[in-house]
């Protein structure tokens, strides 16, 4: 055979050999897929359990301008059919709520009727669109009284006139501790005027109406800003003409949303076990004549509880993440043990909308295989739930990597679990080379649900060829106040161990290359990256972090969460113990890193701010380790626009495919 007939040939199969390649790869999901993804975000059941609203996240095109997705709104009924479009794009719509007089009700900011976000309805079919509010500075969360005769709304205070008139003049200085805007409460009659009930100088960051409709509970605080939600707020019970307020539970500790019982004497609410309770993730009874309080959690379930509300006076029912997985369930207030309603496989739901006789729900719920659609359960007592929204029908053409929980013993032997994810073409007996996903918090998790994104790409790495590992490490949520405590004191220490230990594992289950492994997260998960290629730069061959902390002590100074970082994360100030603060910051171990890291952050992020990630990859370059700096305008902790995702994306892709895989 002559060496022209063999240079044909062996052109003709390497040309065979990629096109397979792409033909492979071009069945599962790639970026372009991830941006024109739709999204059901709230749902809420009318009071009769006829319909359900929606609220549908929906992408911008490359012909849209530069924003965030839409947010429309839809009414469908519960037994299946049309989905009627309510509010679409260029508008938007929220916080859908259906009134006592079997109104929708919803927030927008509607082009041609105001310039601030008011509260909005229509009747069922999508139609008599009406205006409730007019808050000068827009509204931003409402709630009816049970009885209709009032509606309640937060608004925060304006920028007053005067202030206006010196920022045009120049003299728009930011200085620490003035011009602080507060949150007030409002209340509307149905057919009169709003008045404020809140103290000027008071934070509402939460309400409910009472039944009787002559009360309000509400979590306050003198304080404003991020970490005084997370930490430093108070259950209180205030009248609706403004008097008569009393606190019942001012611990300070993470707190979150509250539900009265049908009689009005308790409230049920979600808090921590103690202040430095990584989340407010324990079922507290509060009596609301303020005679006492009750955590009614034991301290044994490895759980953690995200929604509840009451059935009757004596039960609760609540929603909680158990491991890689949710629940719904059951508990009586007056005995001990809970008794599981449905939950615990495919289906992926972190929170309900029940109808008024508590018979029926409908839910946001996301599969191994879609994202969030609506369900609905239409007799609790059988609790089957029924799909009604098909929106992203393509994903239906998609092939998937295998998608599984696992676990595996972690440091010290504690079982940690995780959701491993392998390549679309997976072939038995090939070691691949893997990427980790470590989510952020550290009290996030890993469900084993629908967990693809712009920057947790696990689809779209599964379908270049990787297996994708994405760790629920000691500090994680999902396994009750002793689990996500576990980490205390020891950031970067065993919870880092246990995802070692997990590498280890899936090596000796000869289903990876260890020495192929990069790792790429944000924001807690952006620290391990950092971490990864510092500190055991020797296990990883590239790694990537988005809005990652390099810095503990800098990062401290800057971050808009200094105290719930330092009581719930690490329960220990970096004044107190520099040195091991110092110790467990990436920046400090470049001395032993030699493994590239691609650095990306949002230019508009409070939470983790840039300067972590500038200082990283300045420090980098000086060391003359192999980096990159990606810094994207607008953009808050996280990624928000399309034409970012995009990019990031295929940084990701491109960082691992020269240098991982």
């Amino acid at each position: 055979m002559n060496m022209k007939k063999v240079t044909f040939l062996l052109l003709i199969a390497a040309l065979f050999t990629a096109l397979s390649s792409v033909q492979i790869y071009a069945q599962g999901l790639t970026a372009d897929d991830i941006v024109k993804i739709e999204s059901v975000g709230s749902v809420a059941m009318s009071p009769n359990g006829d319909h359900v609203a929606y609220t549908l996240s929906v992408p911008r095109t490359e012909d849209d301008d530069v924003g965030r997705n839409f947010s429309e709104l839809y009414i469908i009924p519960a037994d299946g059919g049309e989905a009627i479009n309510v509010i679409e794009k260029p508008n938007g719509a929220g916080s859908p709520n259906w009134g006592p007089d079997g109104r929708l009700y919803f927030t927008s900011q509607i082009s041609d009727h105001h310039n601030q976000t008011q509260v909005y309805s229509v009747n069922r079919s999508g139609e008599d669109l009406q205006k409730h509010t007019d808050a000068e500075n827009g509204v931003s969360s409402y709630q009816w009284a049970q009885d209709g005769s009032a509606i309640a709304y937060t608004s925060l205070d304006p920028v007053s006139d005067e202030q206006k008139e010196m920022d045009e003049k120049g003299f728009d200085m930011i200085v620490a501790g003035e011009n602080v805007r507060y949150m007030g409460l409002w209340v509307q009659p149905r057919d009169g005027n709003a008045t404020r009930i809140t103290p000027d100088d008071l934070y509402v960051y939460d309400f409910s109406w009472a039944p009787n409709g002559e009360q309000l509970a509400v979590r306050i605080s003198e304080k404003t800003g991020a970490d005084a939600d997370q930490m430093y707020t108070r259950y209180s019970v205030i009248n609706r003409d403004g008097s008569g307020m009393r606190d019942l539970m001012d611990q300070p500790m993470k707190k979150g949303a509250m539900s009265w019982s049908p009689d009005g004497t308790k409230l049920a609410v979600l808090a921590g076990k103690v202040y430095s309770d990584p989340l407010p993730q324990r079922l507290w009874v509060l009596n609301t004549d303020g005679s006492g309080n009750r955590d009614l959690t034991p301290d044994d379930w490895e759980m953690t509880i995200e929604w509840a509300g009451w059935q009757d006076n004596r039960t609760v029912l609540f929603t909680a993440v158990q491991r890689s997985v949710t629940t719904l369930n059951s508990m009586r207030t007056d005995r001990e043990g809970i008794t599981r309603i449905l939950g615990g496989g495919d289906e992926i739901f972190r929170g309900i909308s029940l109808n008024e006789r508590k018979t029926a729900f409908a839910a946001s719920v996301n599969t191994k295989l879609h994202p969030n659609e609506v369900y609905v359960v239409n007799n609790l007592r059988r609790a089957n739930l029924e799909r009604l929204t098909h929106h992203n029908e393509w994903l239906n053409e998609k092939e998937f990597g295998e998608q599984t929980s696992i676990t595996w013993a972690g440091a010290d032997d504690l079982e940690i679990e995780g959701i491993l994810v392998k390549p679309v073409d997976y072939r038995e007996g090939t070691r691949y080379p893997m990427i980790i996903l470590p989510h952020g918090g550290p009290e996030g998790i890993s469900l084993n649900g629908w967990n693809t994104r712009a920057l947790y790409p696990a689809q779209v790495l599964a379908n270049e060829g990787y297996v994708v590992f994405e760790p629920n490490y000691r500090g994680s949520g999902g396994r009750g106040t002793a689990f996500a405590s576990a980490n205390h004191r020891d950031l970067g220490g065993k919870e880092f161990e246990d995802v070692l230990l997990g590498t280890d594992y899936l090596d000796e289950m000869e289903l990876i290359d260890p020495e192929r492994v990069g790792m790429s997260g944000t924001s807690y998960g952006g620290y391990f990256s950092a971490w990864a290629a510092t500190r055991y730069s020797d296990r990883f061959a590239a790694t990537i972090t988005f809005a990652g902390l390099s810095n503990w002590i800098s990062f401290m100074g800057t971050t808009d969460i200094p105290h719930e970082m330092s009581v719930v994360h690490w329960d220990l100030y970096w004044f107190n113990n520099p040195g091991q603060n110092w110790e467990r910051s990436p920046v400090a171990w470049l001395n032993h890193a030699d493994t590239p890291i691609l650095v990306a952050h949002g230019l508009a992020d409070d939470r983790v701010h840039p300067e972590q990630s500038i200082q990283l990859h300045q420090f980098l370059e000086m060391k003359e380790i192999p980096t990159g700096l990606v810094l994207y305008p607008r953009e808050p902790h996280g990624l928000t626009e399309r034409a970012h995702q995009l990019d990031f994306m295929q940084r990701v892709i491109d960082w691992f495919g020269e240098r991982v895989k």
